[in-house]
């Protein structure tokens, strides 16, 4: 498989300003600028749609609702549906955010490879057994998988947030891999070792 993106990048400078003022924080925050960011910029109004629905469930307080996931619950939806979906770049970047929110440098690899088995709470692995089922076969969802859900403290709105998070992701995933986009390097060692202070 080719490192180059089957699509080129656009140029930050010729991107509208709402677009470039957002990407130039995340580089801020971040150090670097996601590949994400620029290989969706091609095309302004998805990149506007798909960064709005993706704040909307991994942030959900910017636009005021309350949540039952927390950051670190959400990135592991990522990870692990993003493996199952075969996206190298998800796995890697949503992996290196896990390990940040959780403070664990071996989870995302554990959960990227075989969740099951994974240092995780039982809570975690019901959620996964669910944001499983919504990724790979969402027609046999039933009563009986929302009640495993709710017997760890899950809500009905928790279960939407865990499929959306799924769902919107499969989109990614597919996007990601379609495209030939690729994991930046910083990604790799992210999480991995303690910060220095």
């Amino acid at each position: 498989m080719s490192t180059t993106p089957r699509y080129p990048h656009p140029d930050l400078n010729a991107l509208p300003e709402d677009i470039r003022a957002r990407i130039l924080e995340v580089q801020e925050k971040a150090g670097f600028i996601p590949n994400v960011f620029l290989a969706l910029a091609r095309r302004p109004a998805e990149w506007r749609a798909f960064f709005a629905y993706h704040d909307a469930l991994m942030t959900p307080e910017t636009v005021g609702r309350n949540s039952g996931l927390s950051k670190g619950d959400r990135e592991m939806i990522v990870t692990t549906t993003s493996a199952a979906n075969q996206c190298l770049y998800c796995v890697v970047a949503h992996g290196a955010i896990l390990r940040i929110y959780e403070k664990k440098p071996l989870v995302a690899d554990q959960v990227a490879v075989n969740y099951r088995k994974a240092d995780i709470t039982p809570r975690q692995r019901a959620m996964l057994d669910f944001a499983m089922k919504v990724c790979t076969a969402s027609h046999t969802l039933e009563d009986a998988d929302f009640a495993a859900l709710q017997a760890h403290g899950f809500t009905d709105e928790d279960a939407w947030d865990i499929a959306a998070i799924t769902a919107f992701f499969g989109l990614s995933n597919r996007m990601a891999s379609f495209s030939g986009m690729q994991p930046n390097p910083e990604f790799y060692l992210m999480g991995r070792l303690p910060k220095n202070k």
